[in-house]
């Protein structure tokens, strides 16, 4: 599988980190393709959302720990502030 062909969010598109560390662990990748668009998409912004590089890095290892864990979403995030703004553009 390549990045382009894992499903991403309804208003992110999958950043190349995140797709090979999902990529690389066939277990959370397919727990990945199973939750909604909008749970990826809460993934995807929480992901981009880290401000350090360090940051940015623990949660992409924590994704792939967490959906085997049977999480759906982050933890203790408000969820994404990009999908407010889309629909406001449409």
């Amino acid at each position: 599988m390549t990045i382009e062909e894992i499903e991403a969010g309804t208003v992110h598109s999958m950043p190349e980190d995140l797709g090979r560390t999902l990529i690389a662990d066939n277990a959370a990748l397919d727990l990945w393709q199973e939750i909604t668009p909008l749970a990826r998409n809460e993934w995807i912004c929480w992901v981009e959302d880290a401000k350090r590089q360090e940051t940015r890095a623990s949660r992409i290892e924590r994704v792939t720990t967490e959906l085997k864990e049977g999480k759906r979403r982050p933890c203790c995030w408000p969820g994404c502030s990009h999908r407010a703004q889309a629909k406001q553009k449409k």
